[in-house]
């Protein structure tokens, strides 16, 4: 499967999109639409500036990297925007934390099952604090994935 518009506008709108290397909530550093790394492996570090072209590249093939990682643990037969869905959490919390989810347990015995919503809106925290941005975020890709 691949990442669709609307997974790939989602990530973007919550994302945006800075040319120049910041820390991000969880304190690592970050540049483009929210990479923490470049194509090589080769981690983001202070001082960093990549022009719009090399961000838009980025995130093309980081964000299909991510699908293709998310692709591997869904067992279910998920829509093309629950796939999406998948996609912008572990973008944003990380595949492994994906993998470990009682989210992704839920949609793999029942992509249907209407409490998947409350396990998109538990991960909104980092550093241990409730973030309203997060809690946007979660609440778009839940939307996002019952769309």
């Amino acid at each position: 499967m691949k990442l669709n518009k609307a997974g790939a506008d989602l990530i973007k709108s919550f994302e945006g999109c800075k040319l120049k290397a910041y820390q991000c909530s969880a304190m690592k550093w970050t540049i483009g639409y929210g990479n923490t790394f470049y194509e090589d492996g080769k981690p983001v570090m202070p001082g960093h500036v990549i022009t719009q072209d090399k961000a838009e590249q980025l995130f093309e093939l980081i964000a299909s990297d991510f699908a293709g990682k998310v692709a591997k643990l869904v067992t279910s037969n998920v829509t093309d925007n629950e796939f999406a869905s998948l996609v912008s959490f572990a973008y944003n919390c990380g595949v492994v934390n994906l993998q470990k989810s009682t989210l992704l347990k839920k949609v793999n015995a029942n992509h249907n099952d209407p409490t998947i919503r409350a396990e998109f809106l538990k991960w909104n925290k980092a550093g241990g604090k409730v973030l309203a941005g997060l809690t946007r975020r979660r609440e778009a890709e839940s939307n996002l994935y019952y769309k």
